[in-house]
């Protein structure tokens, strides 16, 4: 099992202590890229998949983990377009 298929099952199974790195990986091997370049974005992030015009935003975490609720979140995302059986 590859790295990036581990980090989608450990997405699938909503285990916590899913790190911001973590997801920029995972999104980034999906074909999503990072997007956070506006004036006023602070923390808010978006991950861009321009082939599927789809977008996952969020707030970066202070801390390196995820919330629950954001981890919970990212993988309805990816179950909705097809990443997660």
């Amino acid at each position: 099992m590859s790295k990036h298929e581990k980090l989608l099952e450990k997405l699938k199974r909503k285990q916590f202590g899913f790190t911001f790195k973590e997801l920029e990986n995972l999104l980034t091997n999906l074909g999503y890229i990072v997007d956070n370049r506006e004036k006023s974005s602070g923390s808010r992030v978006a991950f861009i998949n321009d082939d599927l015009k789809h977008s996952i935003r969020l707030h970066k975490p202070h801390g390196k983990e995820l919330k629950d609720y954001q981890v919970k979140q990212i993988s309805e995302e990816l179950k909705d377009k097809g990443f997660i059986k």
